[in-house]
């Protein structure tokens, strides 16, 4: 009696959904764990919200959804699309991946820093332009990046 061993395709052993992740051609590393491809999605889908709330007027320490400051917009956006931000725009620099302007995609957050401290943040929307919520008396609107002093981040 001769043993057999049957060995199943690459595609059966790796289910369905690990199957079309494998005809696409991305890298799953583990489950739970977010993709460039998914992470553009999310941040692509949160600047089109922070977009929709162009005119909104700016109210220290609001996150929404009718007032924001710079980091309550980014906040409410990034949840509306289910992905988690801390309060603060130093806590969400801290909290996402640090990529180089080389690197940035629309939907990327745009911290602005004095030293190494951040002191605040917009969502980049392409062109060298963010949206953003900027100051007491200001409105929620889209304007080119000001300053050299800016770091950027992308929400995993």
């Amino acid at each position: 009696m001769s043993a057999q061993v049957r060995v199943p395709s690459l595609l059966a052993r790796a289910g369905t959904a690990s199957a079309l992740t494998l005809a696409i051609g991305t890298t799953m590393l583990a489950p739970g764990i977010v993709n460039d491809a998914e992470a553009a999605t999310h941040s692509t889908k949160a600047l089109s919200i922070a977009a929709s709330k162009k005119g909104s007027p700016y109210q220290y320490g609001a996150a929404g959804p009718r007032r924001f400051d710079c980091s309550g917009l980014t906040l409410y956006s990034f949840k509306r699309v289910g992905k988690k931000l801390p309060r603060t725009a130093q806590q969400q620099y801290n909290k996402t991946r640090h990529i180089s302007s080389s690197q940035r995609k629309r939907g990327d957050l745009v911290f602005f820093h004095y030293g190494r401290s951040v002191y605040h943040v917009g969502i980049y929307a392409g062109r060298g332009r963010i949206w953003h919520s900027p100051k007491s008396g200001s409105v929620v609107r889209l304007e080119r990046i000001w300053s050299k002093s800016v770091w950027y981040g992308r929400v995993r």
